[in-house]
């Protein structure tokens, strides 16, 4: 009969009811299970996290209630959806979030009318109790006058003695009721801005607000001696926070053209949303209007830019998964976050490494932080000299083929264990980085670019294919380079001899048609929109513009 066990089942869009089934949990050989889209209710069942295998969960879309088991949520090789089920963590819901797992769609605009409602509560109360205390007040005067024009009379008059009764009487009721009603009204206004805090907080999911106190304790006030990088978005410094755990705080600067407080945190609650075994999640934040915080997880084993120039070099075995890893990481943001997110400076500093070497994909999504625009066209070019895609260069406008050109640069980076711009310094050509990876491709002299600190410590094969997948990857046209899904395919050992062959193919066309029709000795066709730089990167020949471009840093908000 073959095998029967399911793998991959389609159960989306089918307008299912009901609750999800326990039995699924049995089904041991799944690896993707996509129930979205559906009339799903009731809790998510325990019983999902006995499926070793799973790499996919997706319940979106659905009408499901209660928290996350915190059994499915320590499945560290699991990405889940769980976007548009409004009773999960949410307002109506009696469970409270759990620390490890964003569950709800995050809004933190509060209710302007709810807020107006109770701005002109609190007017009233106030106008009330103003109100009685000028009553008070001449009350006491009435009664003060009184009890002169009483004395002037007789002591023993007994109408004055009552009339000062009656007015003291009066006053004592009239100040305990202006207390109650200025009491109560202060204390239901004091309760409704703890309610709005408290609200946040929720809204925010697994993300928690520190103060500013707090970061600053953590960082010993941002000692220089806490910092472990510098880029374009400001400073991160090592952190310990009171229960000891070890943080790593970006303190963001160019806060000029930075957004308010509130659209602050709805994209940083946006960005929180991404959650994937190989992206950097985020634990918190602080807001002050002259500070921007953002809490990470200490990654102990660093960046892969610094594994690759430190004294105990990163394996071969550890490069292939780190490639594979900052690929998917890069998919999940292309291809499977709504709206999607562009990292737009995709280099091997901003790829970090946790306690087991996997890689970690770090400084994405911070854009509208900063630089809250809605379109991806920028007035200023962000990014890192050397893994910068041409287009993005020339006309500030970035999309998808703009990390995959980035994606490309890192591959050669984890090959050669060099800087993008000592490539070409290597062999006196400086500024031609691409060019001279693409000649020694063709002259099958891979060796040659290989990391010294490998010795012999790797396979030729699994090498030469990275540097095809690179070669794809930093094509001067966009429309030329490979989705990162196609990408990730390659690097698992999928499509790679299809997607060179058509590239080859492409480049023979066009060289044919270009030698039919020019005198131009360029190997690419200029009549059909192409130059001699333009299947496999661009060549800039100028040395004072490449010493320069040496301590130039472009990186920032993206």
């Amino acid at each position: 009969m073959g095998d029967c066990k399911p793998h991959k089942p389609q159960t989306s869009n089918n307008n299912i009811s009901g609750h999800i089934p326990k039995e699924i949990g049995y089904l041991k050989n799944l690896q993707t299970l996509d129930l979205s889209n559906n009339k799903f209710s009731g809790h998510i069942p325990d019983s999902l996290s006995f499926l070793n295998h799973l790499q996919y969960l997706r319940l979106n879309n659905n009408n499901l209630t209660g928290a996350v088991p915190l059994s499915l949520v320590s499945l560290s090789h699991l990405t889940f959806f769980i976007l548009g089920n409004p009773l999960i963590c949410g307002n109506h819901s009696s469970n409270k979030c759990s620390d490890l797992v964003l569950a709800t769609p995050l809004s933190l605009a509060v209710n302007p009318s709810s807020r107006k409602a109770k701005t002109k509560k609190l007017a009233i109360a106030l106008c009330v109790s103003l109100t009685l205390v000028t009553i008070l007040v001449l009350g006491l005067g009435f009664t003060v006058r009184t009890r002169n024009k009483c004395r002037k009379q007789s002591i023993l008059n007994i109408t004055g003695t009552k009339t000062i009764y009656y007015f003291i009487t009066l006053t004592l009721q009239l100040f305990h009721l202006t207390h109650l009603i200025t009491s109560h009204f202060f204390f239901s206004h004091y309760l409704s801005a703890a309610d709005v805090q408290e609200e946040d907080l929720i809204k925010l999911g697994n993300l928690k607000i520190f103060t500013l106190k707090e970061i600053q304790r953590a960082t010993d006030n941002f000692d220089p001696r806490n910092i472990l990088g510098v880029g374009g978005f400001g400073n991160v410094y090592r952190g310990k926070l009171g229960n000891g755990t070890l943080v790593a705080v970006k303190r963001l600067k160019d806060l000029n053209g930075s957004t308010g407080i509130s659209q602050f945190r709805m994209e940083l609650a946006m960005i929180s949303l991404a959650v994937h075994r190989n992206l950097l999640r985020i634990i918190g934040y602080c807001v002050t209007p002259n500070e921007r915080l953002l809490v990470y997880p200490y990654m102990s084993n660093g960046s892969v830019a610094s594994r690759l120039r430190g004294k105990l070099a990163l394996d071969w075995n550890t490069r292939k998964r780190v490639a594979l890893g900052a690929a998917r990481g890069l998919l999940y943001l292309h291809e499977q976050c709504d709206p999607k997110i562009i990292h737009r400076d995709v280099k091997a500093a901003n790829i970090l490494l946790d306690d087991f070497y996997e890689a970690i994909v770090g400084d994405f999504g911070l854009a509208k932080l900063l630089d809250h625009k809605e379109s991806h066209v920028t007035t200023a070019v962000r990014g890192t000299v050397g893994h910068i895609a041409p287009e993005y260069l020339s006309t500030g406008q970035s999309s998808e083929k703009t990390d995959v050109f980035g994606f490309g640069i890192l591959l050669l980076e984890l090959v050669t264990g060099m800087q993008t711009l000592e490539f070409g310094k290597s062999v006196n050509k400086k500024g031609a980085m691409l060019e001279w990876v693409k000649k020694i491709q063709q002259e099958q002299k891979i060796e040659l670019l290989v990391d010294p600190q490998l010795g012999v410590n790797y396979d030729k094969i699994e090498v030469g294919e990275m540097v095809q997948v690179a070669l794809l990857c930093t094509q001067y046209l966009p429309a030329n380079r490979p989705k990162m899904s196609d990408v990730v395919r390659m690097l698992e050992g999928d499509g790679l001899a299809e997607k060179w062959a058509m590239a080859h193919n492409y480049i023979h066309v066009a060289s044919g048609f270009s030698r039919n029709n020019s005198d131009s000795h360029s190997e690419f066709a200029v009549g059909i929109g192409l130059d001699r730089s333009s299947m496999f990167g661009m060549t800039m020949t100028t040395d004072d513009d490449d010493d320069d471009a040496h301590c130039m840093e472009l990186s920032g908000p993206r």
